[in-house]
This record gives structure tokens, C-alpha cells and sequence, in this order.
């Protein structure tokens, strides 16, 4: 197993026996932790660069290899979404410092292994995989 699956598997235990108000309280936790966007990202999101646009709440990804060769995650996700934010939050932390072919790897099915689905609903459910595939996606061509 590697170490991102080894991480994920750990996120999906975090999160198993919780109920879903309790579900939603840990993301809104993760979603503080998400680290601003970098100034030099602001043209691009300006540009609507990187926007997820299957997702309600306005989301911009970037994927990129970090100077020492690892993956890097750029996110930005509107703050009257901190459950969506907490999704990103969640992937970003596990997915830092990983090598970008590990990363590459994610699971398309990551929301639904930690039962996110009931609590947030179909279209909600709906952005979060078009997130982790786009994640997935990105990594892929840089790998």
C-alpha cells in the first residue's frame, strides 16, 4: 500500500464512525486548515482558470510538481462552502509531499468512502467526485 493510500484509508477510518453532523463538523475543522491561495494564483483564477465547473460553489484546483518533485495542490474554494472546502482540505493534506504518480492513483470514489454522500446529497456528492477526478486527472498528466 502506499503511503497516499495509507493516508486516505486513514481519512476513510477518521470519518467511519461518525454521524453526519459530526461528519460535517470535521470537514468545517479540515476546511480552516486549507491554505490560502497563493497571490500569484489570483490572475489565474481571475481568468476562471482551474474552475471546477461541475460544483455549485465556485472551486479552483491546480495540480502541480512541487521543486522537489512531489505534489503539490492549489486550491481555492469560496468560504460560504466549508463543507466543499473541508473536502479540499481533506485531499490536500493527504495527498502534500507524496510522490506525483502516487497521487495519481487517488481513488475516483474517495467522497463515498467517507460517507459523505447521505449528508451532503446528490448534487453536493456530485461536485466533490468531479473534484477528486479533475485531482486525479491533473496528477495523471504530470506523472
Amino acid at each position: 500500500m502506499t503511503a497516499v493510500h495509507q493516508r486516505l484509508t486513514d481519512l476513510v477510518a477518521e470519518f467511519s464512525d461518525l454521524d453526519g453532523r459530526e461528519k460535517l463538523e470535521l470537514l468545517v475543522e479540515y476546511a480552516a486548515g486549507l491554505s490560502p491561495l497563493p497571490p500569484a494564483f489570483e490572475l489565474r483564477k481571475a481568468a476562471a482558470e482551474g474552475r471546477i465547473h461541475e460544483c455549485q460553489t465556485p472551486v479552483f484546483l491546480w495540480t502541480e510538481t512541487a521543486e522537489d518533485g512531489t505534489a503539490r495542490l492549489v486550491a481555492d474554494v469560496a468560504p460560504e462552502a466549508p463543507t466543499v472546502k473541508g473536502f479540499v482540505a481533506v485531499l490536500a493534506t493527504a495527498l502534500a509531499g507524496r510522490p506525483v504518480a502516487e497521487v495519481a492513483d487517488l481513488p475516483e470514489d474517495f467522497a463515498e468512502n467517507l460517507g459523505l454522500g447521505p449528508v451532503l446529497g446528490m448534487l453536493r456528492s456530485r461536485g466533490l467526485r468531479a473534484i477528486t477526478q479533475r485531482i486525479k486527472r491533473g496528477f495523471a498528466a504530470l506523472a
